[in-house]
Formats: C-alpha cells, structure tokens, sequence
C-alpha cells in the first residue's frame, strides 16, 4: 500500500504530465499552422512521451493499490512570434517538470518507500534526456537566427525523429 502523502503527490504528477501532453499538443497545431512539417513531427513524438509517462504514473500508482484522481487540464498558449520562441518555452517547461519529479522524489525519500524512488529514477534519468534534446534545438535556432534556407533544414531533421515506447520503470 502506498503513503497518502506519495498518493497524492504522484497524482499531482500525472495530471502535470497530461498538461504537458495538451502544452505540446497546441504546439503541434501551431506548427501546423506554419506548414513546418518537421517541427510539428517533433512534437508529435514529444506529446507521446508526454502520454506514456503519465500513463506510466497512472499504471504504478493502481499497481500499488492507490487511487487516480483526474484534475482539469490547464489550457495551454496557444500562440507564439517563432520557433525560437516555441523551444524557449519548452525548455522553460521541461526544466519545471524536472524541479516537479525532484520533488516528487522528496516526498518518496521522505516517506521511506524504497520501491517509488527506484520507480522514480527512470523519470529523473528521462528529464536529464528531454532537457539536452530540447538544448539541442534551440542551439541550432540560436545558430540559424533568421535564415529561412536554415530553418527549412532543420524542418527537415526534425521530421526524422520517431516515437520508441519507453520501458518505464
């Protein structure tokens, strides 16, 4: 049985993971709006991560005989003046639900379970991941400033990228 305390902490966690799946799903429209194909692919792959590490919070939490509680999805921003902009944000964002799993690391620490913080490893090693995926771009935008002829290429790269299922866990 799990601690009241990770319960909730964990729930909160999963509703933050369904937000990022809706923040990234808006920058999919966004992207789409712009006819850059390759940056929409991008967030495709990362909105389905984003699915998959709630559903894996979701699962764990059931397993350990806890209940999932549902909150209201926050609605995202819509609108941005770039890609630039867009990376700038998901950076922002990635480095929030890192500060979010550290946190909810704290609670399973504090409440002495083991079999959580072993759990919990896989998501801090994977914001580590998303963190440098996310630089990664905007280094290249950074780079590219303006170019349109670059910012074509990189639409190009990006549609390259494919969702793998994570072994959470």
């Amino acid at each position: 049985m799990i601690s009241e305390r990770l319960e909730n902490a964990i729930n909160e966690q999963i509703n933050a993971e369904f937000y990022s799946e809706y923040f990234y799903l808006s920058m999919y429209a966004y992207f789409e709006r712009m006819n850059l194909q390759g940056f929409k692919n991008w967030m495709h792959v990362q909105l389905q991560e984003e699915h998959a590490h709630a559903m894996g919070l979701f699962e764990y939490l059931q397993e350990r005989g806890g209940k999932v509680v549902l909150n209201k999805v926050e609605q995202p921003k819509t609108d941005w003046n770039s890609p630039r902009e867009v990376f700038e944000d998901v950076l922002k964002h990635e480095q929030l639900v890192t500060s979010k799993i550290n946190a909810l690391l704290d609670v399973a620490e504090e409440v002495k379970d083991r079999a959580a913080v072993s759990f919990l490893d896989w998501y801090l090693k994977e914001q580590v991941e998303e963190e440098s995926n996310v630089g990664d771009v905007l280094k290249t935008l950074n780079l590219i400033c303006d170019d349109k002829q670059c910012l074509f290429m990189l639409d190009k790269e990006l549609a390259s990228r494919t969702f793998n299922a994570p072994a959470i866990g």
